[in-house]
């Protein structure tokens, strides 16, 4: 019977501008929630866009590091330990640091992430890296991330151009030689890559023997797990060593957990979750309402309460998908102007696209389970 008869429909489209709000209703709702899971994402992804692109299967770290912009440095000694190691293919290490840059068109500064690396080495995967690294041999030359944000300048299209790109970085003259592609983060709004000379000329202050990322890679066929564990019950406790995968790990449980960021941006899709609950329940609340006599005259005729609540909930799941779908679309157009925008990798996933719908019906649901409690209480005898 309700297959054959589409109530559930009928009555939402008798009064169009009601339907329209709630739509609209639900579509604000899920716009937030998208909103704030996509930012959480790019936060958690951009944090950890260097990291996975390490070539390396096992790093080293000091153990009073939280996070990749926050390392602390620790002896070069400690890399070099590891040759010895059964099982260590090879090992490199990197400088990183956040340094000042100075805009070349409008001489602002502004603190970009930069990291040394021996020339001869691969640390990274990151593309076109491999194939410029001869040129970092030079004095005060760098590579240069393309996807950086633009108040660094326009360094890419000056460098597509065929233009000399120099400038400073804190106070020192450089010149931009190549570009490679990363991307931004919350903490590093741009990215520099230069040999681990050129870095210390930088950072004239910093002991060439201390280092703050080393890179290990296994011997063919070795897991990375079990070289970790070989190389952590070889050293010292003033190291911290990591898989790949575990360094990644670290990084986000930073983010996730030692800051607040996570739980604002997860507040935030909670509070839309919410504002669209009250928004479908008034709406259904309405819906039952005005047509109360219509649900008793039904219950007089023999239909039961389940039959009732049936078209209820039909009217919720009607709702949640002409609400989410606008919704989507809004959201995706929102992702791409913030991407452009920011430099942060903020983009739909199907993971989050069904999971921000399982909230939108279960928003809906518990919407449509409230207001059925007006149906249950409409009795024919009260009404006639």
């Amino acid at each position: 019977m309700m297959l054959a008869i589409p109530l559930a429909w009928l009555q939402l489209i008798r009064e169009r501008v009601r339907l329209l709000v709630a739509v609209a209703g639900i579509t604000f709702a899920v716009v937030l929630m998208m909103i704030q899971l996509g930012f959480r994402d790019a936060l958690f992804e951009a944090a950890v866009m260097l990291h996975r692109n390490l070539n390396c299967d096992v790093v080293m770290i000091s153990p009073q590091s939280t996070n990749l912009f926050a390392l602390k440095s620790f002896s070069r000694r400690r890399l070099y330990q590891v040759g010895g190691i059964e099982g260590v293919e090879s090992f490199t290490p990197v400088y990183l640091r956040l340094a000042l840059w100075r805009n070349p068109e409008t001489r602002g500064t502004r603190q970009i992430l930069i990291a040394g690396i021996e020339p001869e080495s691969h640390p990274f995967t990151l593309e076109g890296v491999k194939a410029q690294q001869d040129l970092l041999k030079k004095s005060d030359v760098v590579l240069f991330d393309r996807l950086s944000r633009p108040e660094f300048g326009p360094v890419p299209a000056w460098f597509d151009q065929g233009r000399v790109v120099e400038t400073e970085l804190e106070d020192r003259r450089l010149t931009v030689k190549g570009l490679f592609s990363l991307g931004a983060s919350f903490a590093a709004d741009g990215n520099l890559i230069t040999s681990d000379l050129n870095f210390l000329r930088f950072t004239p202050s910093r002991s060439p023997g201390l280092i703050d990322l080393g890179l290990i890679t296994a011997e063919a066929g070795l897991s990375p797990e079990i070289l970790a564990a070989r190389i952590d019950a070889a050293l010292p406790d003033d190291v911290m060593i990591f898989t790949k995968a575990g360094f990644v790990q670290f990084e986000q449980r930073y983010w996730q957990t030692s800051t607040a960021i996570g739980f604002i941006f997860s507040l935030g899709s909670a509070m839309g979750f919410i504002v669209g609950t009250v928004i479908v329940y008034q709406i259904l609340y309405t819906d039952v309402s005005d047509h109360l006599a219509e649900y008793a005259t039904l219950k007089a005729m023999g239909y039961r309460n389940r039959y009732l609540f049936g078209v209820v909930i039909q009217e919720a799941i009607i709702l949640s998908v002409l609400g989410y779908i606008p919704g989507l679309l809004g959201s995706m157009g929102l992702y791409s102007m913030t991407r452009k925008a920011t430099a942060l990798p903020l983009s739909m996933t199907v993971e989050r696209g069904m999971v921000v719908f399982s909230l939108t019906a279960l928003m809906c649901l518990i919407s449509g389970a409230i207001a059925m409690r007006k149906v249950q209480a409409a009795d024919p005898a009260d009404i006639f």
